[in-house]
C-alpha cells in the first residue's frame, strides 16, 4: 500500500512538474526554415560565403536550420510564383539572391516573413528600402557596387584601348536594375565622346544574336551591364569575345578567371557571409527594420594579361600598376 502511494506521488510529481516546463522543454521545436529565392542555378561560390554568414551567427544547415531552394534559372519571369510559393511554405527568412528581381518579387510577395537581399545595384533607387540606416518593413541586406561602378568600367575600358571609338554594352532588359546602368554608362560615354551601342539579351540565344549584330556594326569594344542572368552565361560571353576578338570589360571577377580581358566590381562574397550573418540574426529574434543595408566599399581591378596578350593589347604600366591582381 505504501508502495503504490509512493509511486502515484512519484507519478503526480513528475505530471506536475511536466505541465510547469514551456513547451519548448516539453517538444522538440521545429527547425526554422530559410527560403533562397535565386534568379539563377549558377551560385556556388556566393551560397559558400551566405553559409560562413550562417555559421557566425552559430546555424548550420541540416543541424538548426533548413533550406528551401527556388531556382528561376535564368527565367525571372517564373520569380513571383517562386516566391509566393516561399510565402504558402511559411519559411522563416526569404534570402533573395542573383538579380534584383528577386529582391523585388520576394518584397511584393510578403509584407511580414523577413527578408534579406544580396543585390549589385542601389537598394533605394530599385524601390527595396526607404534609406541605408533604416530599411524600413520586413527588409533589409547588402549591395555590393555591380550597377553603380558601370562608368567607371568604362573609363577603364577606354584606358586600356585608347582608340576603341564604338563600343557595346550588352543588357538584360528584364533587370530591374538595366535601365539606371544603361542611363550611366550612356551619360559617361558622352563624356568621353565615345558611340555607344545597346543590345540586349535575357539568354543565350539572345546573347548569341547580340554579339552577331556587335560584330556587324564593328564594335571596338564591350562593356556589360552587371547582371545574374549575364554572369550565369559567362562561359559564352568570355568565348564570344575571344572569337571576335573584342577587348572586354566585365562586372564581376569570375569572367577574368574564366578567360576575359578585365573586370570591375565590388567584393561580392563578402556581401554574400554578411548576408548569411543578417540571416541568422533575425532567426535569432532581431527585426529587418533595425539592421541597416550593409554595403560593400571594396572593389577589385582585376586584368588578364594572357589574355591582352592573344589580344595583342600592351597593358599600360599605371593601369596594372592599379591592378588588384594581375592573372599571367
Amino acid at each position: 500500500m505504501t508502495a503504490k502511494m509512493k509511486r502515484r506521488a512519484f507519478i503526480t510529481l513528475v505530471g506536475g512538474a511536466a505541465a510547469a516546463w514551456p513547451l519548448g522543454a516539453r517538444a522538440q521545436q521545429a527547425m526554422p526554415v530559410i527560403g533562397l529565392l535565386s534568379g539563377t542555378d549558377r551560385e556556388a561560390s556566393r551560397l559558400d560565403a551566405i553559409w560562413r554568414g550562417l555559421n557566425e551567427a552559430g546555424y548550420v544547415d541540416g543541424r538548426n536550420v533548413a533550406i528551401e531552394y527556388r531556382r528561376a534559372e535564368g527565367r525571372l519571369d517564373r520569380l513571383p510564383a517562386l516566391a509566393a510559393d516561399l510565402v504558402r511554405r511559411r519559411v522563416a527568412v526569404i534570402v533573395a539572391i542573383q538579380s534584383a528581381a528577386a529582391s523585388l518579387a520576394a518584397k511584393a510577395a510578403t509584407a511580414s516573413i523577413p527578408i534579406v537581399f544580396s543585390i549589385g545595384g542601389d537598394a533605394v533607387k530599385l524601390g527595396l528600402v526607404s534609406s541605408l540606416n533604416r530599411p524600413g518593413g520586413n527588409i533589409t541586406g547588402t549591395t555590393f557596387l555591380y550597377n553603380t561602378l558601370a562608368p567607371k568600367r568604362l573609363e577603364l575600358l577606354h584606358e586600356l584601348v585608347p582608340n576603341a571609338a564604338v563600343i557595346g554594352l550588352l543588357v538584360n532588359p528584364k533587370n530591374p536594375a538595366s535601365e539606371s546602368e544603361t542611363s550611366d554608362t550612356q551619360a559617361a560615354a558622352r563624356a568621353l565622346q565615345l558611340k555607344l551601342i545597346v543590345q540586349n539579351a535575357s539568354s543565350s540565344h539572345d546573347i548569341d544574336t547580340a554579339f552577331a549584330s556587335f560584330v556587324q556594326q564593328r564594335v571596338d569594344a564591350l562593356t556589360f551591364a552587371a547582371d545574374a542572368v549575364l554572369n550565369n552565361c559567362r562561359d559564352q560571353l568570355v568565348a564570344l569575345a575571344a572569337r571576335h576578338a573584342v577587348p572586354t570589360i566585365y562586372f564581376a571577377r569570375e569572367f577574368t578567371d574564366a578567360g576575359g580581358l578585365m573586370s570591375y566590381g565590388g567584393d561580392m562574397i563578402d556581401a554574400y557571409r554578411l548576408t548569411g550573418v543578417y540571416t541568422g540574426r533575425i532567426l535569432k529574434g532581431e527585426k529587418p527594420a533595425d539592421l541597416p543595408t550593409q554595403q560593400a566599399t571594396k572593389v577589385e581591378l582585376i586584368i588578364n594579361l594572357k589574355t591582352a596578350k592573344a589580344l595583342g593589347i600592351t597593358v599600360p604600366l599605371p593601369l596594372s600598376g592599379r591592378a588588384d591582381e594581375v592573372i599571367e
